[in-house]
């Protein structure tokens, strides 16, 4: 399931923050295991205890959260030595057993829109764990989780999306929704033919009952036009599927994929091809 263990990468700024508070929802609606991680490069000899100092702070924020994730019992904080932070990111996901890394966006961005910041795309194009992206400003609703959505379009990697997504949300006990795009002159009728066999995919891979299931067709000139034409709840996560020139159990974030996790307002999931 997406999120029994979840990796946190800290860093002091705003992006840090907004990925300790997404993980830590995450963590607090799956009932799993939070680890919070900083890279630190090979070539500083003061680096290790910068590192160790930053997971302290992280600590402190955790601690201060009303509804806080037990520290000291469900989360542990942990270093790793390595030239790119996302490079070491997804060697500690490896190390720790994460199956989720949870990035913020960097500073400076559009408020309630993702960033992408050189190690978020390093992540969408080579991680081998699902990357969760929080868009600028996050913070956790009051409600909680309450929809899951996936990205659906035909093809093998968007129906093994709606598979893992449909038992992600029977597991967590909210409702799912296959949202597809109809961009430009994209044939309406035909999208719906596949979201209807999407919905079937959905219910015989989960179990899930007819009414935790819904299909959309969002229109629009665009992208962005056309995801501001779809509703979105507060506790809304939205989850996508690599590409398929992505390498087996690898995340590659292709191009529409990517205008999609710009335009998103809530945080976005990147599975990666293949996700067990």
């Amino acid at each position: 399931m997406i999120g029994e263990h979840v990796l946190a990468g800290y860093a002091p700024d705003s992006g840090g923050r907004e990925a300790l508070a997404l993980a830590g929802a995450i963590v607090e609606h799956t009932h799993g295991r939070l680890t919070v991680g900083a890279v630190y490069p090979p070539d500083r000899v003061a680096a290790a205890g910068e590192a160790n100092t930053l997971l302290e702070q992280a600590g402190g924020l955790l601690a201060e959260r009303p509804a806080g994730v037990a520290v000291g019992f469900a989360t542990q904080f942990a270093t790793q030595e390595s030239r790119s932070v996302g490079r070491g990111l997804s060697s500690l996901a490896g190390k720790v057993g994460a199956d989720l890394i949870v990035m913020g966006s960097p500073p400076g961005g559009a408020r309630g829109r993702i960033g992408v910041s050189s190690t978020a795309d390093n992540l969408l194009h080579s991680a081998t764990e699902a990357v969760m992206l929080a868009p600028s400003g996050y913070a956790p609703p009051p409600q909680g989780l309450e929809r899951i959505t996936v990205m659906y379009v035909q093809r093998p990697q968007a129906d093994e999306a709606v598979t893992r997504a449909a038992i992600a949300a029977i597991t967590l006990g909210v409702p799912l929704r296959l949202l597809t795009l109809a961009v430009g002159d994209a044939p309406a009728g035909r999208l719906r033919d596949d979201l209807a066999l999407a919905i079937r995919l959905a219910q015989d891979s989960s179990g899930l009952p007819a009414e935790e299931v819904s299909a959309g067709l969002a229109e629009g000139d665009d992208v962005a036009d056309a995801l501001g034409d779809a509703d979105w709840l507060p506790g809304e996560i939205l989850v996508c599927a690599s590409s398929e020139d992505a390498a087996a159990h690898r995340v590659f974030l292709g191009e529409v994929a990517l205008k999609v996790l710009r335009a998103a307002p809530c945080p976005v999931t990147v599975l990666p091809r293949g996700y067990t």
